[in-house]
């Protein structure tokens, strides 16, 4: 499995014989959207969505969904500015492909239940944006979700960076690292294996790519 970071919430991520596209809308931060011939997109927010082409599946709301050798769970979540502690406005997704598994929190409220958190399961992969402002998880709401879900891996998304022009100012990447402690590596592109993923929590900060 491979996992690349496009800006914004959006990450591709590539195994054998398919590749998933995450919230691939990115023109509104002054970037390129993505996900035109991806396998499928998902989104975890319905206006995180693109035009693709006609064969590509959409993915944008709770289920379960199969592609090819992949599953996917689609997870009704709070969307992070939500007041109503009732509504059911975001999606999270749980991704299994090559034996590993994937989770997409997006913007989402960070008071898991019990039944999200169950229907999560056991991640090895956590991709969750950090930048905060109101606009999504701030650094220590995205800290305390990786200490309650316990992945192996970390991506952090939605931060500030050079050249992204996002309509909230984002916090910046080295307060999460920061306040979470782990280790941390730089990389162009995330390459995974099963039974080889590390042993103790690690951040990746993948180099965003066009």
């Amino acid at each position: 499995m491979d996992i690349e970071f496009k800006g914004g919430n959006c990450v591709v991520i590539s195994g054998k014989k398919d590749t998933f596209v995450t919230d691939p809308k990115l023109s509104d931060l002054g970037l390129s959207d993505q996900g035109a011939h991806a396998s499928a997109v998902l989104l975890t927010q319905t206006t995180f969505g693109v035009e693709p082409d006609e064969d590509v599946l959409v993915i944008d709301g709770p289920g379960e969904y199969e592609v090819k050798n992949c599953s996917i769970r689609g997870i009704p979540a709070r969307r992070h500015s939500e007041l109503s502690e009732t509504a059911h406005n975001a999606t999270m997704y749980r991704l299994d492909m090559d034996d590993i598994s994937v989770a997409i929190l997006g913007h989402i409220d960070p008071n898991l239940t019990d039944e999200q958190m169950e229907a999560l399961g056991t991640i090895d992969v956590l991709v969750v944006p950090v930048g905060g402002s109101g606009y999504t998880l701030d650094y220590k709401s995205a800290v305390a979700l990786v200490r309650k879900i316990e992945p192996k891996i970390v991506v952090p998304t939605h931060y500030a960076e050079e050249g992204v022009k996002y309509e909230v100012p984002q916090q910046p990447l080295e307060d999460f690292v920061k306040e979470l402690g782990a280790a941390t590596e730089e990389l162009p592109k995330l390459k995974l294996k099963a039974g080889s993923l590390p042993i103790n929590l690690t951040v990746y900060k993948l180099t965003r790519t066009k």
